[in-house]
This record gives C-alpha cells, sequence and structure tokens, in this order.
C-alpha cells in the first residue's frame, strides 16, 4: 500500500518496504505458545528455553542474513505516514496478546495441564518464566513507543503494558527524566564508556526509580499536594502490577510468586540492557550558561539492521526518536551523522555480556566519534583520568 501526499500541488507517492514485516513483531507474544507446543507436542523440553534462543541467537543471525534498511519515509509524507492507522494497530494488538500468553503461562507455573501436558518441573518453570520474561521485555518496548504518544488512551496502554514486569515508573522517568537528561552524566540510562553493564545495571534500576519519584513529588509539590495519592503516576501504574499479579496469586497459589519475580527481573533486565548500549559514552556538551546543549541525532547509537527493527519498532533508529519523541515509529529516519553499532540491538546484548569484548568493539567507536578525544566521552568517574590517559597515548 502507497502513502501518498500532495504537497504545492505536487503528488508524492512512497511505499513503506517494511510495511508488513511490522507485523513479525506482533508476534512476539507467541513465543511461550511455541515452546509450549514444542515441549508437549514433540516433547522437547528443552524448547521451554526458546524465548532467551529466539532472542540471543536467532535474531541475531537474522540480523546478520537479512542485512540493512537504510531507508528514509520522504519528509513529504510523513504526517500521512504517521496518521495511517494501520501502524497503531500494530501496536495495540501487542497487549492483549502479551497478556494471553502471561495468562497461559501463569496457569502451567501453578500446576495447571493442557492437552495432557502434565506438571512442569522446577527447570520447565524457570525457562517457561525466562520465556514470558522475554515478552515482558519486549512489550516494556510496545510501551515506550505508546506512552510517548499524545493520546491519552495510548498511554493508558503503556500503563498496561508495564504491568506485567513491575516497571511502571518507567513510563515517567523515560518520557520526563531520562529524554531530558540524555547523553550527560546526571542521566541514569546513559552508560558510560569504562562502565560494563553489570556495573551500569544497579545505577540505572535504582536511578531511574528515584527519579521517577522525584518527578512526581516535584509535580505535587508545585501543586501543594501530598504525592501519596493514586494520582501520582508512579503508585498508580504500580497498582496495576499489584492488581494483575495478585489476581493471578489468587487464582493459581503463592506457588508461582518466585517465577512472576524471575520473570519481571529478566524484563527489566533485557530493557535495561537496551538502554545500556543505546548511549554508551555518547555526552552533549556543557553551554558556557551551564546547561547542555540540545539534544541532536549524534547523542544515539543507531542501527539499521532489518530483524531487530522489525521487532523492536525501530528502536534502533534512536537518534530520530530522540530528536522527535513522539514521532511515531514507521516515520523514523536514519542520519549520517548518527554513530552506528556494528550489529543489531540483540546481537550487542550479547556482547555485553564479556565486557572485554564489547569494550574492544565498542571504545574504539566512541574514540572515532569524538576524533580520539576521548575527553569528550561520558566518562566513567572512577576511570576518567586512566582512560583519558590510556587513549592520549
Amino acid at each position: 500500500m502507497a502513502i501518498t501526499a500532495v504537497v504545492n500541488e505536487r503528488t508524492v507517492v512512497w511505499r513503506d518496504p517494511k510495511r508488513y514485516l511490522w507485523l513479525v513483531g506482533t508476534g512476539i507474544p507467541l513465543i511461550p505458545f511455541i515452546a509450549f507446543g514444542a515441549a508437549v507436542g514433540l516433547h522437547w523440553r528443552v524448547m521451554w528455553y526458546f524465548g532467551p534462543f529466539f532472542v540471543f541467537v536467532m535474531v541475531p543471525v537474522i540480523d546478520l542474513l537479512a542485512g540493512l534498511d537504510r531507508s528514509n519515509p520522504p519528509d513529504e509524507v510523513i504526517d500521512a505516514l504517521e496518521n495511517d492507522k494501520y501502524y497503531r494497530w500494530i501496536t495495540y494488538a501487542f497487549i492483549p496478546l502479551q497478556y494471553l500468553a502471561f495468562g497461559l503461562v501463569a496457569y502451567l507455573l501453578g500446576g495447571g495441564s493442557i492437552f495432557g501436558s502434565g506438571q512442569l518441573t522446577v527447570v520447565d518453570k524457570i525457562g517457561a518464566a525466562l520465556g514470558i520474561g522475554m515478552v515482558g521485555g519486549i512489550a516494556i518496548n510496545t510501551a515506550h513507543e505508546l506512552g510517548h504518544k499524545k493520546d491519552e488512551h495510548e498511554r493508558w496502554f503503556a500503563r498496561i503494558a508495564l504491568a506485567q514486569t513491575f516497571y511502571g515508573h518507567f513510563f515517567i522517568e523515560h518520557n520526563r527524566g531520562h529524554h531530558v537528561r540524555v547523553a550527560t552524566p546526571e542521566d541514569p540510562a546513559s552508560s558510560r564508556v569504562g562502565e560494563n553493564v553489570w556495573q551500569f545495571m544497579p545505577r540505572t534500576v535504582i536511578g531511574s526509580l528515584k527519579s521517577a519519584w522525584h518527578l512526581e513529588k516535584a509535580r505535587f509539590a508545585r501543586l501543594n499536594k501530598s504525592p501519596w495519592t493514586l494520582k501520582n503516576d508512579v503508585l498508580n501504574a504500580w497498582a496495576f502490577s499489584v492488581v494483575l499479579w495478585g489476581g493471578l496469586i489468587a487464582a493459581f497459589g503463592w506457588a508461582i510468586l518466585p517465577y512472576l519475580v524471575l520473570q519481571a527481573a529478566v524484563g527489566i533486565w533485557l530493557l535495561e540492557s537496551v538502554n545500556y548500549l543505546e548511549h554508551y559514552g555518547m555526552k552533549r556538551r556543557k553551554l558556557e550558561s551551564g546547561r547542555y546543549e540540545r539534544v541532536n541525532t549524534s547523542h544515539s547509537w543507531n542501527s539499521n539492521n532489518i530483524g531487530t527493527n522489525v521487532l523492536l519498532y525501530h528502536l534502533q533508529r534512536h537518534s530520530d526518536h530522540h530528536a522527535n519523541p513522539t514521532r511515531r515509529y514507521q516515520a523514523l529516519r536514519d542520519f549520517k551523522d548518527s554513530p552506528v553499532l556494528p550489529t543489531g540491538y540483540a546481537g550487542m546484548i550479547v556482547l555485553t555480556w564479556v565486557p572485554a569484548i564489547w569494550r574492544h568493539v565498542m571504545d574504539k567507536r566512541v574514540l572515532a566519534h569524538y576524533e580520539g578525544d576521548i575527553s569528550q566521552a561520558n566518562l566513567a568517574p572512577s576511570k576518567r583520568d586512566k582512560l583519558i590517559a590510556e587513549y592520549a597515548a
């Protein structure tokens, strides 16, 4: 289907080469169903671990085989493309499928049996929890896409998508915290050269939670009201999770609680792993006024690998997202001045597991981005002098 726009009596026609590929992202919640079908129908019990295998093996391979898509929609069709409701219904469809999968897994974790599957062993349950955790982590990305939009119903959809992982405060911190402080030392979600992913995790998780609460507390202080109210967006977002988890525990028993915690931890870890690589080492200049320069397209790492992009709604075109936060995913563009990752997010997350390999691959790219002056990058404070001396040699 072509997108058509008429500008100054000139007709511009453009076809989205990924128009129907975007449907693939909606299929992510099918991971537990595929695992269940193979484990029960084919007696391949190892398939309970299909979720991690899909995300960290299959997707990186697909990225390598499918290649890159650097095509951009013409400026003339951006408005028409954003107003094509086909794209937003794709994101909406993710949520009911997400919760259908979550309900299935919770039922099985609670000892339920379908089609003679029998009760899962502890090893099976861990695999099932990891798989639904992958769904939950990618659901946070769906919430990210919806939470930036101006329509109130889409913001509520974002809260619903976040309930599974008990990470509702992300909605507040990301929009009002991260997008303001991105690529600065003050941002808990911007990683630093010399900081590995295992050091970054507690800093970003704790820092983001504190930031979200501070932002809402400050909002209520301006209104001369107490933040201890369900009108507080941190508390009402968490309330979704309390109701959801409470309902599942009531239905399937307390035995599922450890697995609910595990899947939430996996989803959060997946999200924050993506945060780690999106702005690694990027730093905005501080102006004479004491303010940082405006966010531009050089402050985020980009990737045009098709596989991960269709799964994550163009999240890898992160530079345009920060420059235009409300722009819908299908209209995000690639820019020549944006630093580029060597592969898609899924493969890059695998690299983060071994800090030495990550630094070997990424530090030289940060150095090249700043034309050999590593002091301009966002550096881990405890390693700043060592890094400057190392890369000056």
